[in-house]
Order: C-alpha cells, then sequence, then structure tokens
C-alpha cells in the first residue's frame, strides 16, 4: 500500500477510536488537559510507528498499548510508585461487600430513587478508581472499564499474567474498602453488617 492509503487508514482509525482512546486516556490521568495530551503524544507515536504494524486488525489493541506504554513511561517520570509498599492484607480483602449487605437493605435497589442512587454510586466508583495507585488504576481500567481480557492487558502491559491477576485483585479490594467507607458514611450499613478493618 502507498504512503496515500497508509495515512487514510491510519486517520479513519483515529477517528473511529478516538472517543474510546481519550475516555481510556483520562480515566488514566485524572485530569482533561493530561488525557488530551497523552491521546496527541499516542496518535504521533503511532503514526511513527505505523509501519512496525504487521496485521492491521489489531489496530485497535496495538494502539491501546502504545497509549499505556506512554502513560506508565510518563510516570515512572513524573514519580516513583512502589506499590509492593501499600500495607494490603489479603484477608482484608476476603469479604465481599454485596456478601456483607443486609437483605432488606438490597430492596433499596428497586425503589423508585434507583436512577439518583446509581448516579451518586456511579460517581463513587469513579472517585475511588481516581484515588487509586497508578499501578492499580491502571489495570482495573483496562479489564473491568475498557473489557481486555488478562491476556490482553498482560500483553499490553507488557506484564505477566499473574501480575496482572495480583493488580486487578488488589485494585478490587481498594475499590471495595473505599465503597464500604463511603457506605458506612453515609449511613447506608446496618448496624449487623460487619467488614474487616481497613
Amino acid at each position: 500500500m502507498g504512503e496515500d492509503s497508509d495515512q487514510a487508514f491510519f486517520r479513519a482509525e483515529i477517528e473511529r477510536l478516538m472517543d474510546s482512546l481519550y475516555g481510556t486516556a483520562l480515566r488514566l490521568t485524572r485530569n482533561p488537559v493530561d488525557a488530551e495530551d497523552l491521546v496527541a503524544e499516542t496518535v504521533m507515536k503511532g503514526w511513527a510507528h505505523f509501519g512496525q504494524l504487521a496485521d492491521r486488525r489489531c489496530f485497535h489493541k496495538w494502539l491501546m498499548r502504545i497509549l499505556a506504554n506512554t502513560f506508565i513511561s510518563n510516570q515512572r517520570r513524573t514519580r516513583l510508585e512502589s506499590f509492593e509498599a501499600l500495607d494490603i492484607d489479603d484477608e482484608d480483602c476476603q469479604f465481599s461487600l454485596f456478601e456483607k449487605m443486609h437483605q432488606p437493605f438490597l430492596l433499596w435497589w428497586s425503589n423508585p430513587e434507583q436512577e439518583l442512587v446509581n448516579k451518586m454510586l456511579r460517581q463513587d466508583i469513579e472517585a475511588a478508581i481516581d484515588a487509586m495507585p497508578t499501578v492499580f488504576r491502571t489495570v482495573l481500567v483496562m479489564i473491568e472499564v475498557n473489557g481486555q481480557s488478562y491476556a490482553e492487558t498482560a500483553e499490553t502491559l507488557g506484564l505477566p499474567m499473574g501480575t496482572v491477576r495480583s493488580r486487578l485483585s488488589r485494585a478490587r479490594c481498594l475499590l471495595q474498602r473505599a465503597l464500604w467507607r463511603q457506605a458506612e458514611e453515609a449511613g447506608l450499613k446496618t448496624p449487623e453488617m460487619k467488614v474487616a478493618d481497613a
């Protein structure tokens, strides 16, 4: 294919994937300006290395890998995060937020305020994800938000599958604990509900 057809393909794919790229970048960076910069840098790197893409059917996955790697490289430059230093005991993560809820509380979901409650919960979830250390947030966003498989995420981030699973488990634990605390603060739990201190 000629350079014009390469450019046309690249431009069309970028336009098609822009919302997905920006959404992922925004979730990772937590800042609209930084997200735009990350997308711009990703697109520039993508075009510079487009000739190395062997299978155009993999364009989306390939570009997401560039975005993730660029984000991680930028994070390493600005600060080093030691996720091993986080004090997260595996025993603390054995509880399930939903298993700990009292049955009458679950009926709350079916009442007329459901839409407002769902909006509040979504905001709480987004805030909890935004507060996570980068290494956990990146894996959680790729798997739970973007719907990538463990294998795709491992390949994208250049990590062993076990590391991806471990980071996702810790991310879920952090999310669950944050939501549990928010439920306590909002008075949405009954005294019978117990959970390990986080």
